[in-house]
């Protein structure tokens, strides 16, 4: 079975059926003798979903060690058919698990699961983000008290932010350290940074979320602070920037 072959394929048949195990081969594949490619294209299309799932396993741990191997890869494989890559570069593939996971009924009395996936994305966008130059402690203090309402900063490209109305932190920290404490039933979001070579996920309170999005969004710290309920303490969602190398600059 040549290149050639698959590429003078109808797209539509071939991609069904290079996804799908039950699908016939397409007309027109043949093997070197003439015959109908059955053999050769099923070791294709077997070495396809491999790769697929496999791809998917890297991307998803938690995903995977909540559900089991088995149901995992029984789960990609549905996955696989519905999402087809759109890029070869397979670092990126799975982009659409979160939806996926709302609508795969075997998995709906999981509802947290979409917002896991969403994490685990997360930390693939931080590792794969490019680098950039941080801003230390002393940048900020150099400002006078009466100019720190008007100052502006800027989140380093790696920081990503995940919402939920799950204790998705609690259930990510559980599945990967062996000591974690067992999940509190609250909803919780998640700072994802890379202060280093590898990303690490740290847990927001909903407000502090909110208020990390207005500078995100280039508000100053005194609009940010506006949005916030009365009595919100910016003070350690700003150290812990600061410590996870999140910040890369201060400007009015």
């Amino acid at each position: 079975m040549s290149m050639s072959q698959l590429e003078n394929a109808p797209q539509s048949d071939f991609r069904r059926a290079i996804l799908s195990a039950d699908r016939p081969v397409p007309d027109g594949l043949v093997g070197p003798t003439g015959a109908r490619a059955g053999k050769r294209f099923d070791v294709y299309r077997n070495n396809v979903a491999v790769s697929l799932t496999e791809a998917l396993r890297a991307a998803f741990p938690v995903i995977r060690k909540l559900v089991g191997d088995e149901f995992f890869d029984a789960m990609a494989g549905a996955y696989l058919r519905k999402h087809p890559p759109s890029t070869p570069l397979m670092m990126y593939y799975g982009a659409e698990m979160p939806a996926f996971l709302r609508r795969f009924g075997p998995v709906k009395h999981l509802g947290y699961l979409p917002d896991i996936a969403k994490v685990e994305l997360a930390v693939r966008a931080s590792y794969h983000a490019p680098d950039s130059t941080p801003i230390q402690a002393d940048a900020l203090q150099a400002f006078p008290p009466e100019q720190m309402i008007s100052l502006k900063l800027t989140l380093a490209p790696t920081v990503r932010i995940v919402q939920s109305r799950w204790p998705i932190f609690g259930v990510w920290d559980k599945n990967m350290r062996d000591d974690a404490p067992q999940p509190q039933n609250a909803a919780q979001h998640v700072l994802v940074t890379r202060p280093g070579f590898d990303p690490m996920v740290d847990p927001l309170t909903p407000d502090q979320s909110r208020f990390l999005q207005g500078l995100g969004a280039g508000k100053s710290l005194g609009l940010a602070l506006a949005a916030a309920p009365e009595g919100f303490d910016p003070a350690p969602v700003l150290g812990l920037l600061l410590s996870r190398n999140a910040l890369t600059k201060a400007f009015q």
